[in-house]
């Protein structure tokens, strides 16, 4: 799939999480790339990853720094989908999840969201 195809997919999954969370929603990017920097130890594909600090932890005593940020990783998504829309429905559920830890989740509170 062409870049420009999956960010759009990345952007309609970005646009249809509910309203109330995409408005508190800040200083953090959305990147896609083709594959992580390293393979995950147990060999499964690494989806997307969130960088930064989840909102839980932040404090207004906080020194600034850059945007948090989740990635997108394109060839593992594409590896683990046989077809166009599994390819957007697991970029909606890979969005969803790594958001969920930008808003503080970890992975038990994240392993039934859909």
């Amino acid at each position: 799939m062409k870049r420009e195809d999956f960010v759009r997919l990345v952007e309609e999954a970005l646009d249809s999480l509910p309203r109330e969370f995409r408005k508190r929603m800040s200083n953090i990017a959305v990147l896609v790339e083709d594959l992580p920097p390293e393979p995950l130890p147990s060999g499964n594909l690494l989806l997307g990853l969130f960088h930064g600090v989840p909102m839980t932890r932040k404090s207004v005593f906080d020194l600034p720094t850059g945007p948090d940020y989740v990635t997108l990783y394109q060839k593992n998504i594409e590896a683990v989908c046989s077809t166009q829309e599994e390819i957007r429905e697991q970029i909606r559920m890979t969005v969803i999840h790594e958001v969920g830890h930008y808003f503080g989740m970890d992975e038990e509170q994240l392993k039934d969201v859909r």
